[in-house]
């Protein structure tokens, strides 16, 4: 009998696998969890069905770095009240449905698990405004996601994925934002921070930001008008963006003299698939406001301003290229 002739299987099944899968998965379990685990799979057959479901997800927890991992494996005991309910919806969508999450060439993640742990999340192509209770604006881009924790003696915001703006509330309290390669402090400030690889950055408009490399090296002070990089072992400054740190806060990509490959790399953040530039015309300079909500807009917009064609090989696939379409 295949997957999908298989009977359905109950949701508290489909729970405690989704609770071995985190446990096994991301975690160092000793001999006793192992047996423990194995008694659970060979009690019943429906154990073994959920959890070969769960399992054709993994190759969506890959890339998780091994620390975040750790951290979100002994945080779960806290998280489950709050979160668990959020993210085993998910799961159990996908699981019931026989859905497997496989990687495809080219296309992104799809439910990311940093969403599942998160105390807010935005879905690719989406941006969410909070009011946090101490009066700080928090703005999260597309593809986001963040822990946000309010505590006695501090306020800490950690970025697990995406970009961030921040307007901290006036409040004693220090404000911190954690990242996988360090932390930083704001000082009275408004400031983005966005991950990129294994590198954070940093771009401040408002105040200070102090910066505090994850591996214990020296740090700095970011000032208004700088963006940093902060490493796992230091700070440096960044090159200027070719657009402006902020525009996305707005709703556009903005700039003058910009290079096509770099807007197109921009705006394929903003939409599900591959977009792909062409070699051939990656050096062509924009200039202009390009709104993030209708990318397929601004596509239009590039191929109508440009000597360039906009290709659809698929919803999910487009390829901008030399306007005579030849070779791409």
């Amino acid at each position: 009998m295949s997957e999908a002739d298989a009977p359905s299987i109950p949701l508290p099944i489909v729970d405690r696998a989704i609770d071995w899968a985190v446990k096994l998965n991301f975690g160092e379990p000793d001999p006793a969890a192992q047996r423990a685990f194995e008694q659970w799979l060979q009690a019943d057959p429906l154990h073994g069905a959920a959890w070969r479901r769960i399992q054709s997800m993994r190759a969506e927890f890959s890339g998780v770095p091994s620390r975040l991992a750790l951290d979100t494996l002994q945080s779960a005991d806290a998280l489950r009240a709050a979160r668990a309910r959020k993210r085993r919806q998910v799961l159990r969508v996908m699981a019931l449905a026989g859905v497997s999450v496989v990687a495809a060439s080219g296309v992104r993640e799809l439910a990311p698990w940093q969403r599942w742990v998160a105390d807010a999340s935005t879905a690719t192509g989406e941006q969410r405004t909070l009011r946090l209770a101490d009066g700080t604006t928090l703005v999260l881009n597309t593809d986001t996601a963040v822990g946000i924790a309010l505590e006695a003696d501090r306020r800490v915001i950690t970025l697990r994925r995406g970009e961030i703006l921040v307007t901290t509330g006036h409040d004693d309290r220090p404000f911190w934002v954690r990242t996988p390669s360090g932390s930083m402090r704001a000082l009275g400030t408004r400031f983005m921070v966005r991950l990129d690889g294994d590198r954070s950055r940093v771009s401040v408009q408002e105040g200070a930001v102090a910066l505090h490399p994850g591996g214990g090296g020296a740090g700095d002070i970011a000032r208004p008008g700088t963006t940093w990089w902060l490493a796992e072992d230091s700070v440096a400054l960044a090159p200027a963006q070719p657009f402006a740190a902020d525009g996305w806060a707005e709703g556009v990509i903005a700039g003058n003299d910009m290079r096509l490959a770099d807007v197109l790399a921009e705006l394929a953040r903003y939409r599900t698939g591959r977009l792909v530039c062409d070699p051939r015309v990656a050096n062509l300079r924009v200039s202009g406001a390009y709104h993030v909500d209708d990318t397929d807009r601004a596509l239009a917009f590039l191929s109508q301003t440009l000597p360039v064609r906009v290709s659809y090989r698929t919803r999910f696939w487009v390829v901008v290229g030399p306007q005579d379409g030849s070779g791409g």
